[in-house]
Protein backbone atom coordinates (compact mmCIF):
# COMPACT_ATOMS: atom_id res chain seq x y z
CA UNK A 1 0.00 0.00 0.00
CA UNK A 2 1.52 3.30 -1.15
CA UNK A 3 -0.01 6.77 -0.92
CA UNK A 4 0.99 9.37 -3.52
CA UNK A 5 0.34 12.58 -1.62
CA UNK A 6 0.63 15.03 -4.52
CA UNK A 7 -0.88 14.48 -7.97
CA UNK A 8 -1.88 17.12 -10.52
CA UNK A 9 -4.54 15.28 -12.52
CA UNK A 10 -5.21 18.18 -14.92
CA UNK A 11 -3.20 16.93 -17.93
CA UNK A 12 -4.42 13.38 -17.46
CA UNK A 13 -8.04 14.56 -17.42
CA UNK A 14 -7.47 16.69 -20.52
CA UNK A 15 -6.11 13.63 -22.32
CA UNK A 16 -8.90 11.36 -21.10
CA UNK A 17 -6.37 9.19 -19.25
CA UNK A 18 -7.51 9.36 -15.62
CA UNK A 19 -9.03 5.86 -15.53
CA UNK A 20 -5.85 4.37 -17.02
CA UNK A 21 -3.67 6.33 -14.57
CA UNK A 22 -5.68 5.09 -11.59
CA UNK A 23 -5.53 1.50 -12.87
CA UNK A 24 -1.77 1.59 -13.45
CA UNK A 25 -1.30 3.06 -9.99
CA UNK A 26 -3.22 0.15 -8.46
CA UNK A 27 -1.06 -2.37 -10.32
CA UNK A 28 2.04 -0.64 -8.88
CA UNK A 29 0.61 -0.82 -5.34
CA UNK A 30 -0.43 2.82 -5.16
CA UNK A 31 -3.82 2.57 -3.54
CA UNK A 32 -4.37 6.20 -2.55
CA UNK A 33 -3.72 9.52 -4.24
CA UNK A 34 -4.24 13.12 -3.20
CA UNK A 35 -5.54 15.21 -6.12
CA UNK A 36 -4.11 18.70 -5.88
CA UNK A 37 -5.88 21.92 -6.76
CA UNK A 38 -4.31 25.36 -6.98
CA UNK A 39 -6.61 27.25 -9.34
CA UNK A 40 -10.38 27.23 -9.91
CA UNK A 41 -10.37 24.56 -12.65
CA UNK A 42 -7.93 22.31 -10.80
CA UNK A 43 -9.94 22.66 -7.60
CA UNK A 44 -13.15 21.60 -9.32
CA UNK A 45 -11.39 18.68 -11.01
CA UNK A 46 -9.85 17.45 -7.75
CA UNK A 47 -13.23 17.34 -6.05
CA UNK A 48 -14.89 15.73 -9.06
CA UNK A 49 -12.29 12.96 -9.17
CA UNK A 50 -12.53 12.38 -5.43
CA UNK A 51 -16.26 11.84 -5.87
CA UNK A 52 -15.71 9.49 -8.81
CA UNK A 53 -12.98 7.44 -7.09
CA UNK A 54 -13.94 7.58 -3.39
CA UNK A 55 -11.63 4.71 -2.37
CA UNK A 56 -8.54 5.92 -4.23
CA UNK A 57 -8.62 9.73 -4.41
CA UNK A 58 -9.10 12.61 -2.00
CA UNK A 59 -8.99 16.29 -2.92
CA UNK A 60 -7.04 19.36 -1.88
CA UNK A 61 -8.26 22.80 -2.95
CA UNK A 62 -6.73 26.25 -2.78
CA UNK A 63 -4.99 28.99 -4.73
CA UNK A 64 -1.33 28.64 -5.65
CA UNK A 65 1.19 31.46 -6.04
CA UNK A 66 0.44 31.83 -9.77
CA UNK A 67 -3.02 33.10 -8.80
CA UNK A 68 -1.54 36.03 -6.88
CA UNK A 69 -2.28 38.52 -9.67
CA UNK A 70 -5.60 36.93 -10.64
CA UNK A 71 -8.96 37.32 -8.95
CA UNK A 72 -10.30 33.78 -8.52
CA UNK A 73 -13.58 33.39 -6.67
CA UNK A 74 -13.08 33.14 -2.93
CA UNK A 75 -16.73 32.19 -2.56
CA UNK A 76 -16.33 29.13 -4.80
CA UNK A 77 -13.18 28.08 -2.96
CA UNK A 78 -14.87 28.41 0.42
CA UNK A 79 -17.75 26.25 -0.80
CA UNK A 80 -15.43 23.59 -2.23
CA UNK A 81 -13.41 23.52 1.00
CA UNK A 82 -16.55 22.32 2.79
CA UNK A 83 -16.98 19.28 0.54
CA UNK A 84 -16.46 16.02 2.48
CA UNK A 85 -13.92 14.80 -0.08
CA UNK A 86 -11.62 17.76 0.63
CA UNK A 87 -8.81 16.90 3.04
CA UNK A 88 -6.49 19.89 2.73
CA UNK A 89 -5.89 23.43 1.47
CA UNK A 90 -3.47 24.00 -1.39
CA UNK A 91 -1.33 23.80 -3.25
CA UNK A 92 -0.23 27.24 -2.11
CA UNK A 93 3.01 28.94 -1.21
CA UNK A 94 5.82 31.17 -2.35
CA UNK A 95 8.13 30.99 -5.36
CA UNK A 96 10.68 33.76 -5.80
CA UNK A 97 12.63 31.85 -8.45
CA UNK A 98 10.14 32.52 -11.22
CA UNK A 99 8.31 35.61 -9.99
CA UNK A 100 10.31 37.53 -7.39
CA UNK A 101 8.70 40.77 -8.54
CA UNK A 102 5.32 39.86 -7.03
CA UNK A 103 6.56 38.50 -3.73
CA UNK A 104 4.20 40.73 -1.74
CA UNK A 105 1.16 39.55 -3.70
CA UNK A 106 2.24 35.94 -3.18
CA UNK A 107 2.56 36.52 0.55
CA UNK A 108 -0.88 38.11 0.71
CA UNK A 109 -2.43 35.13 -1.08
CA UNK A 110 -0.58 32.63 1.09
CA UNK A 111 -1.82 34.47 4.17
CA UNK A 112 -5.38 34.02 2.90
CA UNK A 113 -4.86 30.30 2.31
CA UNK A 114 -3.32 29.80 5.74
CA UNK A 115 -6.29 31.56 7.29
CA UNK A 116 -8.66 29.28 5.36
CA UNK A 117 -6.74 26.23 6.55
CA UNK A 118 -7.00 27.43 10.15
CA UNK A 119 -10.68 28.15 9.77
CA UNK A 120 -11.41 24.69 8.37
CA UNK A 121 -8.77 23.01 10.59
CA UNK A 122 -7.34 21.40 7.47
CA UNK A 123 -3.68 20.78 6.68
CA UNK A 124 -2.03 23.11 4.20
CA UNK A 125 0.03 21.79 1.26
CA UNK A 126 2.94 24.14 0.67
CA UNK A 127 5.23 25.04 -2.22
CA UNK A 128 8.48 26.84 -1.43
CA UNK A 129 11.29 27.94 -3.74
CA UNK A 130 13.92 30.58 -2.98
CA UNK A 131 11.65 32.02 -0.29
CA UNK A 132 12.79 30.30 2.90
CA UNK A 133 12.91 33.38 5.13
CA UNK A 134 9.42 34.64 4.30
CA UNK A 135 7.98 31.12 4.28
CA UNK A 136 9.29 30.30 7.74
CA UNK A 137 8.14 33.63 9.14
CA UNK A 138 4.62 33.03 7.87
CA UNK A 139 4.56 29.42 9.01
CA UNK A 140 5.67 30.38 12.50
CA UNK A 141 2.73 32.76 12.66
CA UNK A 142 0.41 30.07 11.28
CA UNK A 143 1.63 27.49 13.78
CA UNK A 144 1.16 29.92 16.67
CA UNK A 145 -2.46 30.51 15.63
CA UNK A 146 -3.25 26.89 14.69
CA UNK A 147 -6.10 25.37 16.74
CA UNK A 148 -6.41 22.07 14.90
CA UNK A 149 -4.79 18.75 15.74
CA UNK A 150 -1.08 19.24 16.32
CA UNK A 151 -0.03 16.58 13.79
CA UNK A 152 -2.32 17.83 11.01
CA UNK A 153 -0.96 21.33 10.38
CA UNK A 154 0.45 20.61 6.92
CA UNK A 155 3.26 19.48 4.65
CA UNK A 156 6.07 21.07 2.67
CA UNK A 157 5.68 19.16 -0.58
CA UNK A 158 8.41 18.23 -3.05
CA UNK A 159 11.05 19.15 -0.50
CA UNK A 160 14.35 20.41 -1.89
CA UNK A 161 15.76 22.34 1.06
CA UNK A 162 18.53 21.61 3.51
CA UNK A 163 18.69 19.91 6.88
CA UNK A 164 18.30 23.08 8.95
CA UNK A 165 15.18 24.14 7.06
CA UNK A 166 13.77 20.66 7.52
CA UNK A 167 14.45 20.71 11.25
CA UNK A 168 12.67 24.05 11.60
CA UNK A 169 9.63 22.77 9.71
CA UNK A 170 9.57 19.63 11.85
CA UNK A 171 9.75 21.73 15.00
CA UNK A 172 6.67 23.64 13.78
CA UNK A 173 4.79 20.36 13.33
CA UNK A 174 4.95 19.99 9.55
CA UNK A 175 5.43 16.85 7.50
CA UNK A 176 8.07 16.72 4.76
CA UNK A 177 7.34 15.04 1.43
CA UNK A 178 9.90 13.74 -1.06
CA UNK A 179 9.36 13.49 -4.80
CA UNK A 180 11.34 11.97 -7.65
CA UNK A 181 13.97 14.68 -7.19
CA UNK A 182 15.44 12.61 -4.36
CA UNK A 183 16.42 9.95 -6.95
CA UNK A 184 18.31 12.39 -9.20
CA UNK A 185 22.06 11.97 -9.53
CA UNK A 186 22.85 15.47 -8.22
CA UNK A 187 20.53 15.26 -5.19
CA UNK A 188 22.96 13.87 -2.62
CA UNK A 189 22.28 16.65 -0.11
CA UNK A 190 18.54 15.99 -0.40
CA UNK A 191 19.10 12.29 0.20
CA UNK A 192 20.86 13.23 3.42
CA UNK A 193 17.71 15.05 4.52
CA UNK A 194 15.57 12.04 3.60
CA UNK A 195 17.68 9.92 5.93
CA UNK A 196 17.03 12.04 9.03
CA UNK A 197 13.33 12.98 8.83
CA UNK A 198 11.52 11.14 11.65
CA UNK A 199 9.59 8.06 10.61
CA UNK A 200 6.26 9.59 11.65
CA UNK A 201 6.75 12.80 9.60
CA UNK A 202 7.85 11.65 6.18
CA UNK A 203 5.68 11.38 3.05
CA UNK A 204 6.23 10.47 -0.60
CA UNK A 205 4.77 11.90 -3.79
CA UNK A 206 5.21 12.14 -7.52
CA UNK A 207 4.13 15.75 -8.13
CA UNK A 208 2.76 14.23 -11.35
CA UNK A 209 3.05 14.97 -14.20
CA UNK A 210 6.40 16.54 -13.31
CA UNK A 211 9.75 15.24 -12.04
CA UNK A 212 9.67 11.59 -13.05
CA UNK A 213 12.06 9.62 -10.83
CA UNK A 214 14.99 7.53 -11.91
CA UNK A 215 14.65 5.18 -13.82
CA UNK A 216 11.66 6.84 -15.51
CA UNK A 217 13.40 10.12 -16.38
CA UNK A 218 12.16 11.65 -19.61
CA UNK A 219 8.68 10.17 -19.26
CA UNK A 220 5.53 11.90 -18.10
CA UNK A 221 5.39 11.25 -14.37
CA UNK A 222 2.37 9.44 -12.96
CA UNK A 223 1.34 8.00 -9.56
CA UNK A 224 2.55 4.48 -10.39
CA UNK A 225 6.11 5.85 -10.47
CA UNK A 226 6.07 6.83 -6.78
CA UNK A 227 7.09 3.23 -6.07
CA UNK A 228 10.59 4.20 -7.26
CA UNK A 229 10.74 7.00 -4.68
CA UNK A 230 9.65 4.54 -2.00
CA UNK A 231 12.36 2.06 -2.98
CA UNK A 232 15.14 4.65 -2.99
CA UNK A 233 14.24 6.33 0.30
CA UNK A 234 13.63 2.98 2.02
CA UNK A 235 17.14 1.93 1.03
CA UNK A 236 18.57 5.17 2.43
CA UNK A 237 16.78 4.52 5.71
CA UNK A 238 17.81 0.84 5.86
CA UNK A 239 14.29 -0.56 5.91
CA UNK A 240 12.29 -2.57 3.40
CA UNK A 241 10.25 -0.85 0.72
CA UNK A 242 7.14 -2.54 2.09
CA UNK A 243 7.76 -1.19 5.58
CA UNK A 244 8.43 2.31 4.28
CA UNK A 245 5.31 2.19 2.09
CA UNK A 246 3.21 1.29 5.11
CA UNK A 247 4.91 3.93 7.24
CA UNK A 248 4.33 6.75 4.77
CA UNK A 249 0.76 5.64 4.07
CA UNK A 250 -0.03 5.71 7.78
CA UNK A 251 1.50 9.18 7.96
CA UNK A 252 -0.65 10.33 5.05
CA UNK A 253 -3.72 8.82 6.69
CA UNK A 254 -2.98 10.78 9.85
CA UNK A 255 -2.31 14.08 8.09
CA UNK A 256 -5.33 13.90 5.82
CA UNK A 257 -7.67 12.14 8.30
CA UNK A 258 -8.10 9.09 6.07
CA UNK A 259 -9.24 5.68 7.29
CA UNK A 260 -6.31 3.32 7.82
Amino acid sequence: MITDTHVHFDPFAAAGEVDAIVNRAAVAGVTRMIAIGGNPAANRLAVRLAKKFPQQIRAVVGFDRDQAKASPSREELAALAKEPEVVGIGETGLDYYYEPENSMEQQALLSEMLALARGRKLPVILHNRDSDEDMLRMLREHAAAWKGESDRIGVLHCYTGGIEMAKTLLDLGFFISFSGIVTFRNAESLRQVAEIVPADRILVETDSPFLAPVPMRGKTNEPAFVAHVVELVAKLRNISAAEFAEQTSRNAARLFALPI
